[in-house]
């Protein structure tokens, strides 16, 4: 053995003869505190942005799953808008039948037609807005004319020239309306 380990193995024996750990020096241990500090500071930052990324995903997915559904329910109220002048032409169609023809078997099947057209439209939430003796509202009702006629107060509905519909609480379609003044 060479000198220099001959001395190192004495310095670490202990007096029992069994090698004991090298001392440590005041230096190393201050080495090793900020190491730790920074490892824990480390790992303190990584699990803010892990939490910070789990949460930006979770907003992101609600985000998409609030936008596809305002998708859904705006392609929705565009189509029954599309189909509420259908409805209208039902009406008026039978509203204008020749009287020889009200009980033909054509008229019938046609008037069943209608009927699944408008179970149709209640089935998705469309319901018509109410107008027969109404006082006129500006959110559900655009007055085509005002006319002075007895029996009737300023503002309330004479008529209606056109059915409005409504999806739940919003306004498809207002009610086109004759008013008293």
């Amino acid at each position: 053995m060479s000198q220099e380990n001959e001395l190192t193995m004495e310095q670490t024996a202990a007096p029992n003869g069994e090698q004991s750990a090298p001392p440590v020096e005041v230096n190393d241990v201050e080495v090793l505190r900020q190491q730790l500090a920074q490892a824990q500071a480390q790992a303190a930052a990584y699990l803010d942005s892990w939490r910070r990324a789990t949460a930006d995903f979770s907003n992101a997915r609600k985000r998409l799953l609030r936008e596809a559904e305002e998708q859904r329910a705006t392609a929705a109220v565009r189509v029954l808008e599309k189909l509420l002048p259908i409805s209208d032409d039902i009406r008026r169609a039978f509203e204008n039948l020749p009287a020889d023809q009200a009980e033909s078997d054509w008229v019938n099947g046609f008037r069943l037609i209608a009927r699944k057209f408008d179970q149709l439209l209640e089935s998705e939430g469309v319901t018509a807005i109410p107008t027969d003796g109404q006082m006129f509202d500006p959110a559900l009702h655009h007055a085509v004319t005002h006319e002075e006629v007895a029996g009737y107060t300023t503002g309330q509905i004479i008529g209606e020239v056109a059915r409005g519909y409504m999806l739940g609480e919003r306004v498809l379609r207002p009610s086109l309306v004759r008013v008293a003044k």
